[in-house]
């Protein structure tokens, strides 16, 4: 296990920068997943921590080495690929032992190594299989697997689940998470889903356009995003955004008008001007049908029935996509009007700049992740 620390670390492509001077403190034995959209440069800042990549400027340091001018093969890390990348004419014995077979590891110590990575995969009844001959999900545990006999400080994982169906990336989602709690190494993952990135990570670094938006535990993420971004990227279904007018910005309040109503808010907004345009927060999963503090009249327009719970899509607040999550079998159709009851205090505020005023408790201070 090692810790990873990034020092403002920068990456151009000829004219291009790609990675704006990023500041990071990974910390041994975490799980971190690196999250965004495509091209928010995810995959850069991974490949620049694995050495496949050379920094423009910045440094990088894992444990207590700097490693910004090490070769990727001696900084002591694994990587797994989005491809499995198997040896065909291998079994799996075989490809998961081929690299410690070029360093010159002795044969019985490769065995050694190889038997127990299979056994922690549950690969050990597979070892004299070829690739051919595995799924999608057995394939790809091989090369975790080739990850594991080399005992590196950090894993990287590189989108390793997108070429898998949706059953087996969650059944692959928990194998690495049992990986991680069995041998409590620091791995990196790299991620655009995520549901993905809540269900696996210490903590989160959610990226756009190569600087880093926020950094915390999936619940503080969740449930206090810093900016817009962050809120609408994280939770599914996507938080809702209705524009509103601040008309009050207190400590302990703000008061806004939306659809006609007055509504108060328990966050700080203290010093935003009055009259500003700022924008309301809701997540489909906290909006009721009977008690809130304040109602919005909604239009459904579709009515998506899971089983579990069903989403009502339609206009509300001036916005056309606008979801409810309710629980089990609505009865809600197309074309019906319905209230939407809202609790003030699961609402989040955001100014005119994007920036989340902070949420209170009834105390009046902020509110604990």
């Amino acid at each position: 296990m090692a810790n990873v620390e990034l020092k403002k670390a920068i990456k151009q492509f000829g004219e291009t920068k790609v990675i704006h001077g990023i500041d990071l403190q990974l910390n041994s034995g975490e799980f971190i997943v690196f999250v965004g959209p495509s091209g928010c440069g995810k995959s850069t800042l991974l490949r620049l921590v694995a050495g496949l990549e050379d920094l423009s400027s910045g440094s990088i340091h894992i444990g207590d080495r700097d490693v910004t001018n090490v070769a990727a093969v001696d900084r002591g890390i694994a990587m797994v690929f989005q491809s499995y990348a198997l040896y065909p004419h291998m079994t799996v014995a075989e490809n998961m032992g081929f690299g410690l077979k070029m360093n010159g590891v002795d044969k019985a110590e490769v065995a050694k190594k190889v038997e127990t990575a299979a056994k922690t995969l549950q690969l050990d009844q597979l070892l004299d299989r070829k690739p051919k001959n595995l799924s999608g999900g057995q394939r790809q545990r091989v090369a975790i697997g080739r990850a594991i006999v080399r005992d590196p400080d950090v894993f990287l994982f590189d989108e390793p689940l997108s070429n898998l169906d949706a059953e087996l990336r969650v059944e692959m989602r928990l194998q690495i998470a049992r990986l991680h709690e069995q041998i409590g190494a620091t791995m990196i993952y790299v991620t655009h889903d995520q549901v993905e990135a809540m269900t696996m990570a210490d903590r989160i670094v959610v990226l756009r356009a190569g600087h880093v938006e926020q950094v915390g535990s999936p619940l503080e993420l969740y449930h206090h995003p810093q900016n817009l971004f962050v809120a609408g990227f994280i939770g599914s279904p996507k938080m809702n955004f209705v524009s509103a007018t601040l008309k009050e910005g207190h400590a302990d309040r703000a008061v806004i008008e939306l659809a006609g109503q007055t509504i108060t808010l328990p966050v700080n907004a203290e010093g935003a001007a009055a009259g500003s345009k700022v924008t309301l927060g809701m997540r489909p999963e906290d909006l009721g049908e009977s008690s809130g503090d304040f109602s919005l009249p909604m239009n459904v327009d579709v009515a998506e029935r899971l089983g579990g719970s069903t989403y009502l899509y339609g206009n509300c607040g001036g916005l056309e996509n606008f979801v409810v999550q309710r629980p089990g079998l609505d009865a809600t159709t197309e074309g019906q009007g319905v209230d939407v009851h809202v609790q003030a205090g699961n609402c989040h505020l955001f100014s005119d700049a994007d920036l989340a005023f902070p949420r209170l408790t009834d105390s009046g201070k902020p509110q604990a992740a």
